[in-house]
Order: C-alpha cells, then structure tokens, then sequence
C-alpha cells in the first residue's frame, strides 16, 4: 500500500498540474462541429491554446468571451451572450461548450442560468447544442476537467431508449489519459467482435492528425450530436480510468444502460478483462486475432522481464496514467522509487510504490534524490529539465509532449498497445547499463527465460 502525501505548496517552481479548463476544452474537441468557448480572460484561453496547438500539431478551435476588468466586475453575460451569437452565424457548429475559468468562478458567475436565459430569448441558438461546464483552475486537473465536459454532454443530450429496440452497439467513455491512438485501437477491438461503437469523446475522429480537403472553423471530426442522443439503446457502456466513473453513472441513471469500469486497458490482466466483457455482450468468442496478440504479449513479457527486473523507475503523471504505467512496469519486476501525481484518488493507495506525492516536478526530483537511485523517468515534455539536472534518461508519456514528433498516435492499448509500449520501454532499459550482459542460457528458449 503507498501513502498518499500531498504537499499542497503555496508556490509550484515547476508544475505538472494541467488546469481543468483546458481538460474540458480537450473533451469538447472530441466532439463533431464543436467550438469550445473559454468564458474567461484571452490570456486563459491562448494559454490553453498553445498548449494543445504544440501537443497535437493541429490547428485547434477554441474560442474566448474575453473578459476584461469592467465584465469581471460588473457581470460577463453580454460577453456570453454575444460569443454564442457570433460563433453561431460565423462558425455554424453542431455544438458549443462553454467552459467556466477560475476567473468567472472566484466571482461567482451562474454560468447556467446565463445560458439557460440566452437560449430562451434567442432563436438563433435553437438548432445549436449548447452545453455548459464548470471548471475553475483553482479545482482538480486534467482529469477533473476532462470528466466534467463529458459528464455535461451527457447530461445535456443523452436520452432513454423509451420503447425502442436495443442495438448491438456499447458506448465507450474514453479517460482523457488515453490518446486518440488509443481510442481508434479499442474501436477497432470493439469492431472485431461486431459490434458498433459510440464513443465519447472520440479524438481519434477530430485530433488524429488527418488533413480537411476544406477550411473548417469547428472540429474537424468527433462524435455527432446525434450518436450521443443514441447512447440510451446501447447494451453496455465501457469506461476507462477512475475518472470516468461519474460519467459513466450519469449515464446509466439517464439511459439505464449498465457499465462496467476498468482502472486501465494497460496490461495482460486488464485488456483480458476487456475481452471477457466484450465477448459477453456481442454473444461471440474472442476472435482468433485477439487470441494471437494476446500470445504474442506474451510472448513479449517474456522477452523483455530481464531487462525490467530489479530496475528503478519514476513517474509523474495524470492519476489514471500513473496507476496505468506504474502497474505494467513494477508487475514486469521494476521498482517505482518516485510517484508524483496532480490529484489524489482512491486507486493510487493500492499502486505498488512507498509514497505517491500529490505534487510537482520538483517533487519528483527531491524524491529521486533520496532513493537509492534511479534509471529512467516517465513524464510529459516539462519533464525533460529534471531528467536533464539528474542526467536520467526521460521517456516521454502524456500531455503535453511538444518536442516529439507523433505523440497522439502513441498505442499502449489492448494486447497489441501494451506489446509495443513494453517494447519501446525495454529498448530503452537495454541502453542504460545495469545489471550487466544477460547470461546466454536465457535466451536458449521460453523454458529457460521462465526458469529464470
């Protein structure tokens, strides 16, 4: 069991913290012919912006109502009213999100009652799914972020399946630790066993890096607000990462379609469950290629458990990707000698590791710093200082990764996703020198590696 040790710092040199905002932001972006809206300052939203801009390499529709010290004061409903008019007649989407910031929040805005009353004297906005989420800076992350705007979707458009017929269909609540690489893996997962798929948000439709034969000033692709109001008669919702779970409840008591959660879809024990639940709703066996990557997985732990045995590892991370990447490295014989993460949760109690720190990086490194030593650390692109100071190799996981090329078609997924990861990361194990060459004998045949 770890212990949960949160440091709550007034001053943060070094964040790893992503504001919830700009989580929100990233769900909307998931959906088809969405403009999110930031009901804030410019600079909240150009912040948020250029991160995702530098992340994802793609032009990113994100909008602002551009408060200023007037509007902060006095009230920003005008600003509101007026970005939703102009996003309306400019951009026509399908749906606009309208995120709260720290900004409106700390004043006290009723940004609901706002868009209630807009809509109910402008026609205009009719046609047009607005939906409105709270998601100050100053509470959660990411995460929090992420969660809530898909919470609000559901909320907002989906509907019971009254008297009409089930389809073979589930629904799919992706965790926002999850690329759009990952989430096009399991909807090809989820297609093998015949079943059709909705999946909300779907950045592997609008963030996957695909050029538009035309200018679009929405989303280039996502979930249309049609399918979700169609997630009533699907015959069971998949979520993944703890922060799903209220979305996927919502659900459930809107729809009365049952869920079922996973921690993670990282690891042989994991994606197998993945597959038990799968063949049980489609009334079909695992498909033969599952089965064979299933042995190749295998196969691939084998290969690589010399290279992860006894070696120190560290990461810092969203809550479901640390519990994700924290489980698959110490389940192959790592240790995890530092934990840092943004926000605490209940699964982080149980990951293999003496502390997890609710923190920075600068938590990390001091962590790093009082081990009896560490070979390779797991964090974003804002990691690559303290891996630089410490002179550890980094290898770069979650949001944002601005200085590789490809991070959004990043697989550790299925049995396929978590193959390959175990591979990228034992290649770089094999690099850091350690315990010295591996004896001949092991690579003889299975038999001896197991014996081993």
């Amino acid at each position: 069991m770890a212990l949960i040790v949160d440091h709550n710092k007034p001053l943060s040199s070094c964040p790893l913290k992503i504001s919830a905002p700009l989580g929100a932001a990233l769900a909307f972006l998931g959906m088809r012919g969405c403009l999110p809206m930031f009901h804030g300052s410019q600079g909240c939203t150009a912040f948020a912006l250029v991160m995702m801009v530098r992340h994802f390499r793609e032009a990113i529709p994100l909008q602002t109502t551009a408060m200023n010290e007037i509007s902060t004061i006095l009230g920003g409903m005008e600003q509101v009213e007026e970005g939703l008019l102009t996003i309306a007649d400019k951009a026509k989407p399908e749906i606009i999100g309208v995120i709260s910031t720290a900004l409106t929040e700390t004043r006290g805005e009723d940004i609901a009652g706002e868009v209630k009353q807009i809509r109910a004297r402008r026609r205009e906005l009719d046609d047009i799914a607005v939906v409105d989420v709270s998601a100050p800076d100053y509470a959660g992350s990411l995460e929090t972020g992420w969660g809530k705007a898909v919470t609000a979707i559901i909320n907002a458009l989906a509907t019971p399946a009254g008297g009409l017929a089930k389809l073979h269909q589930v629904n799919l609540l992706p965790g926002c630790h999850l690329t759009p690489g990952d989430i096009e893996a399991l909807k090809d997962v989820i297609g093998e066993f015949g079943l059709d798929v909705v999946v909300l948000p779907d950045l592997s439709d609008s963030l996957d890096g695909h050029v538009a034969d035309s200018y679009v000033p929405t989303t280039l692709g996502g979930t249309p607000v049609a399918s979700v109001r169609e997630m009533g008669r699907s015959k069971l919702t998949i979520a993944v990462g703890e922060h799903m779970r209220i979305a996927a409840q919502t659900l459930q008591e809107r729809t009365g379609v049952p869920f079922v959660l996973f921690d993670r879809l990282t690891g042989l024990e994991a994606v197998d469950r993945l597959m038990v639940s799968l063949s049980t709703v489609a009334g079909v066996p695992v498909p033969a290629r599952q089965r064979r990557a299933r042995s190749q997985l295998v196969d691939a732990m084998l290969d690589s458990h010399f290279y992860f045995g006894g070696r120190s590892i560290a990461i810092a991370a969203e809550p479901a990707l640390l519990w994700s990447l924290g489980k698959l490295v110490t389940d192959l014989g790592a240790t995890l000698v530092a934990a840092v993460t943004t926000q605490p949760t209940g699964t982080l109690s149980e990951l293999p590791a003496e502390r997890v720190i609710i923190g920075d990086f600068e938590d990390l490194e001091d962590q790093i710093l009082e081990s009896a030593g560490c070979e390779l650390i797991l964090a974003n692109s804002n990691g690559r200082q303290a891996a630089a100071r410490l002179s550890i190799p980094l290898f770069r996981v979650g949001f944002p990764v601005f200085d590789r090329l490809g991070a959004a078609h990043q697989v550790s997924v299925g049995y396929r996703g978590t193959r390959d990861l175990i591979t990228r990361l034992g290649n770089v194990l094999i690099e850091i020198p350690s315990h010295g060459p591996i004896p001949a004998e092991h690579f003889h045949g299975h038999t001896a590696a197991t014996a081993g």
